[in-house]
């Protein structure tokens, strides 16, 4: 009976099965990015504009989320805060997984001191408390967006250049590798036309879980008032500026916190539920 309750529960396209709740949670990630894109676009009010004549006002018609702690739209700040709150992460992400799989994979098939230097150095970056890291970095820099991305993207390195050093190491020991090494290929080829292939399934499963990282820590520091200055606000900072209507169950601190949960609960479920020849290295 159990066995054909999951049978049932996954349906297959394009020679992989799928399961309804990756599908679902595909499909929350897709909208919050289009979203992102369409923001400035779709949203009924500008971020700044006072529309509401009371504070932390319902949800009702014309203001659909309800009004912040000044009277202003949270649907429209919400729409907004999802175009800073993806694009900085996913911008961040970008950066410390192509840096740390390229130095990963560099490393592996090298070695020698260059293996043992960006080693050593990046797990004594890796040792240092991430949020610790993050709020030192931005209250001495700024919390500009290239200056969030910047550090995000540093913080998150280490850990991607590990995950993917652990898979090169393997991949390096094969026959192919010697034989490739055999005919006089450089090290660029040995990169990206023999490890990279076959390492770059985990490597998409582990890019969407630093996405979650990334969006989880850049809310903390939001909500710690090191995030996005007023009046630009991603999701974090708008759970910090409107937490005095945490009393009275208002839509303006309710809301931000549920995109935060939709979209990195969404991105979990959907690397869970991949399809095992993607997410498995060995499929």
């Amino acid at each position: 009976m159990t066995v054909a309750r999951v049978t049932t529960s996954r349906r297959s396209f394009l020679g992989h099965s799928y399961s309804l709740v990756g599908v679902v949670a595909a499909l929350v990630i897709l909208a919050w990015m289009l979203v992102a894109i369409l923001a400035p676009y779709i949203i009924p009010h500008s971020i700044g504009d006072i529309v509401d004549d009371d504070y932390f006002g319902p949800m009702r018609q014309g203001l659909w989320l309800g009004s912040d702690y000044l009277g202003r739209d949270m649907l429209s700040r919400v729409l907004m805060g999802a175009r800073y709150t993806v694009g900085i992460s996913l911008a961040a992400v970008f950066i410390a997984c192509f840096s740390g799989v390229v130095l990963g994979m560099t490393a592996a098939v090298t070695g020698g001191w260059l293996d043992a230097c960006l080693s050593r150095f990046l797990d004594a970056m890796n040792s240092i408390p991430s949020k610790l890291f993050g709020l030192v970095v931005v209250a001495a820099v700024g919390s500009s967006i290239p200056a969030l991305i910047l550090t995000l993207a540093v913080i998150y390195t280490p850990g991607a250049y590990r995950f993917a050093r652990a898979l090169a190491v393997n991949i390096n020991t094969m026959d192919f590798m010697t034989v490739a090494r055999v005919r006089g290929e450089n090290t660029a080829y040995l990169i990206g036309s023999e490890i990279l292939p076959n390492i770059i399934r985990p490597v998409l499963a582990d890019f969407g879980l630093r996405f979650v990282f990334i969006v989880l820590l850049l809310s903390g520091l939001s909500f710690l008032g090191l995030g996005l200055q007023p009046p630009l606000a991603d999701w974090g900072a708008l759970v910090r500026e409107n937490i005095g209507g945490l009393p009275f169950a208002a839509p303006a601190v309710i809301i931000p916190s549920l995109a935060i949960a939709s979209l990195t609960i969404s991105v979990n479920l959907l690397i869970d539920n991949l399809p095992q020849k993607i997410r498995d290295r060995d499929a």
